[in-house]
């Protein structure tokens, strides 16, 4: 679905696959936010086709943290699409992961980074996983958050790494940013900022409590 002029969100829709979401930013420099599970991928195929783009035009792939079913498929890219997440979560993830583990074209880390013609702020959340981040849009007012929130939910701590307090420091610190779209790893996005708003004060008022 298009969101906007330049963002495309590709939602999944049956949660029993455990997919997550994918975003493309569409530009000059064509940037790929979460590919996904490696079996699953066909989803983002399907609909990069739709758009009449392929895998040969995707310039940049971020993954917001580790965990397969945002980083596998990332072996599924063109040769020539750069990979890119936190150093943090490259180095946390490779204890666990198998000889096939990608390494990163590049790392990211907090601050500013310029991608393209595309401006973005890395703002490090861990507490889902170690070294998750999530992606801010100054331009648009849109946030990436993969695991970190959702639409009235939160990402889990019980995985390896996983860590409630600094999760619900990294909440805190996203609620702050003045966000307009909520991009979210898995289910419903969010627009408008009174909605977005109202569901960091309902995680909030629920979710703190247990963290």
């Amino acid at each position: 679905m298009k969101v906007f002029d330049g963002l495309h969100a590709f939602l999944w829709r049956i949660p029993t696959q455990n997919n997550c979401n994918a975003y493309l930013i569409d530009g000059e420099v064509k940037i790929l936010v979460d590919p996904g599970h490696r079996h699953l991928f066909g989803h983002v195929l399907k609909n990069l086709a739709l758009l009449d783009i392929y895998l040969d035009q995707i310039d940049v792939a971020v993954v917001t943290h580790g965990h397969p079913d945002h980083l596998e498929a990332v072996t599924q890219l063109h040769a020539s699409t750069m990979f890119t997440m936190s150093g943090e979560e490259y180095r946390n993830i490779k204890k666990f992961a198998g000889p096939g583990m990608p390494e990163p074209d590049f790392f990211l880390e907090e601050g500013d980074v310029t991608i393209g013609e595309h401006r973005f702020q890395v703002v490090m959340t861990p507490g889902h996983s170690p070294g998750s981040l999530c992606l801010y849009w100054p331009d648009k007012k849109a946030l990436f958050t993969g695991d970190v929130v959702f639409f009235q939910g939160i990402g889990r701590t019980d995985l390896p790494g996983g860590n409630g307090k600094e999760l619900k420091n990294s909440i805190q610190k996203i609620s702050q940013l003045d966000t307009e779209y909520l991009f979210t790893g898995h289910g419903e996005i969010l627009i408008g900022q009174e909605a977005i708003k109202a569901n960091f004060k309902k995680i909030q008022a629920y979710y703190f409590n247990y963290l």
